[in-house]
C-alpha cells in the first residue's frame, strides 16, 4: 500500500508538516509506503477552467499539479494537510487540489482521503470541511480521528 501526503504549507517544516511526520510514522509501522509532496511554497496558479485536461487528460499549466497526479492515481490514500490562514486552507494548496482533482479523470472511489488543519487558534473546523470536500465529491471514503484531524500551536 502506498499514501501520498500534501503538504499545503510554505514552511517545509513546520506545524503542518510535523503532523504529517507523525502520520508518517504510524504508516511505516503498519509497513505502509508514504511519499510527502511540499507543495506551500510552489508557484501554483488556479484553475483558468480552459478544459483542456479533458482533451489531453493533463492540465494545461505543466508544473508540480501534473507530476503529483500520476503519484495520486498510484496510490492507495492521500493526506492532505494544510495552515489555517483566515479561517481555510492555504490558498496555494487550494489551487493545487482544485487544478488535482478537476484534471485528474481516474476513479478515486476507494482511494482513502484524510485531512488535517494547523492553526494556531481557530479556524481549524472550516478548514477540515474545506479539505475533506474534495474526498466526498470523489466518492473517497474519508479517515477520520478521534476529534477534528487538527492540531493547535504556533511552532513545531
Amino acid at each position: 500500500m502506498k499514501v501520498l501526503m500534501i503538504n499545503g504549507s510554505p514552511r517545509k517544516e513546520g506545524n503542518t508538516y510535523t503532523a504529517l511526520h507523525e502520520m508518517e510514522k504510524i504508516f511505516e509501522k503498519e509497513g505502509i509506503e508514504t511519499e510527502i509532496l511540499h507543495v506551500g511554497s510552489k508557484d501554483i496558479r488556479g484553475c483558468v477552467a480552459c478544459l483542456s485536461c479533458k482533451k489531453t487528460g493533463k492540465c494545461v499549466f505543466d508544473d508540480m499539479v501534473n507530476e503529483a497526479a500520476s503519484k495520486f492515481q498510484a496510490s492507495d490514500g492521500l493526506v492532505v494537510a494544510s495552515p489555517v490562514y483566515y479561517a481555510s486552507a492555504n490558498g496555494t494548496l487550494i489551487s493545487f487540489l482544485d487544478r488535482l482533482f478537476y484534471s485528474t479523470g481516474f476513479d478515486k472511489t476507494m482511494k482513502v482521503g484524510a485531512s488535517v488543519a494547523a492553526a494556531r487558534r481557530g479556524g481549524l473546523s472550516a478548514s477540515y470541511d474545506q479539505l475533506n470536500k474534495y474526498f466526498g465529491i470523489s466518492g473517497m471514503p474519508i479517515a477520520s480521528g478521534q476529534y477534528w484531524n487538527g492540531i493547535h500551536g504556533a511552532a513545531p
